[in-house]
C-alpha cells in the first residue's frame, strides 16, 4: 500500500498545501481531508490519482483547511457521474454531526445537477467512535479524538502486509486513544512547529503541539514509525532537517517530517 502526502501545512499556510494524504491499493484510492481549496484538483491531477478512482473520503472534523477541498470533489465527481466518466458511488465518511454540515455547504454551492447525486451515488456515510469499514480491502477503525475545539475522528488502518498505521488527526494525541493507538507500526501526529519556537507560534492556544511533545508521545507508546505534519511553514526549506533534529533527541524511532508529495510504502 502507498501513502502519498498530498499537503503538509496548518489552516493558514500559502506556500505548502493544507495537510491531506491518501492510500493507494491497486489504483483505488482512500483520501483523508481535502485541503481548503481546488488546488486540491492540481495536486491530484500532478500525482496521477485519477478522481475516477476515488471512492472513499474521510474528512476528519469541520474546519475549512480539511472541509473545502472536499467541495470541489463533489462537484467533478458529480460532474464525471453526469458525463458516465465515473463508475459506482463516492462515499463520504465522517462523524454524524458533520453529515448535515458537508450537505448544506454543498447544495448552497454546487448546482442541483450536481448535488441531485447525494444520497444515492453520492454517500455521506456517518461513523461511530470505534466503528470498523472495510476501505480498499482493509478494516479502518474511526475513533473519537476527544477535542474540545471541534468533534473530531482519527482513524487506524491495517494494511494488506498486516501493518497498522494510527491517525490522531489534528490535535495532540490524548489519552483516550490509546486502546485504538497502541500497538501501531505507524504514527501520523500533528507538530505545529518547534518547542524552541513554541513562544513565537503559541501552538498550545491553538490545542496544538510541537515537535517535542509529539516524540514523547511516539516514544512512550513505542511507536516504531513516526510522520509528522500541520506544519508552520516558515522553514518550508530546512524543516526536514530542523524537525528531524529536534525530534530525535526525544524518539528512537524512525522519524518521518515529509514535504508536499512524499510518498511512503507502508
Amino acid at each position: 500500500m502507498k501513502l502519498t502526502i498530498l499537503g503538509t501545512g496548518n489552516a493558514t499556510v500559502t506556500k505548502c498545501y493544507n495537510t491531506c494524504f491518501a492510500f493507494t491499493e491497486n489504483k483505488e484510492h482512500f483520501l483523508v481531508d481535502a485541503g481548503g481549496g481546488n488546488q486540491i484538483l492540481r495536486i491530484l491531477d500532478e500525482e496521477g490519482i485519477l478522481l475516477k478512482n476515488i471512492h472513499d473520503i474521510f474528512i476528519t472534523h469541520e474546519h475549512i483547511d480539511h472541509l473545502l477541498g472536499l467541495i470541489w470533489l463533489i462537484r467533478m465527481i458529480g460532474q464525471k457521474m453526469n458525463a458516465n466518466a465515473y463508475d459506482g458511488e463516492l462515499r463520504i465518511y465522517c462523524h454524524e454531526e458533520l453529515i448535515h454540515k458537508i450537505q448544506t455547504i454543498a447544495e448552497l454551492t454546487i448546482q442541483k445537477k450536481v448535488t441531485k447525486h447525494i444520497g444515492s451515488r453520492i454517500q455521506l456515510i456517518p461513523v461511530q467512535d470505534g466503528e470498523t469499514k472495510s476501505i480498499l480491502g482493509c478494516n479502518v477503525t474511526f475513533f473519537d479524538i476527544g477535542s474540545t475545539k471541534a468533534k473530531q475522528y482519527g482513524f487506524t488502518i491495517y494494511t494488506p502486509k498486516g501493518n497498522k498505521l494510527a491517525c490522531c488527526g489534528d490535535e495532540p494525541y490524548n489519552p483516550c486513544e490509546e486502546k485504538y493507538i497502541k500497538g501501531s507500526d505507524w504514527m501520523m501526529h500533528e507538530a505545529f512547529c518547534l518547542y524552541k519556537e513554541a513562544d513565537k507560534f503559541k501552538p498550545y492556544e491553538k490545542h496544538h503541539s510541537t515537535v517535542k511533545e509529539a516524540c514523547i508521545c511516539a516514544q512512550e507508546l513505542q511507536i516504531p514509525n513516526l510522520i509528522l505534519y500541520h506544519t508552520e511553514e516558515t522553514h518550508l526549506e530546512h524543516r526536514k532537517e530542523l524537525y528531524t533534529k529536534e525530534g530525535q533527541q526525544y524518539y528512537k524511532g524512525n522519524l518521518f517530517v515529509p514535504n508536499d508529495r512524499e510518498i511512503f510504502e507502508l
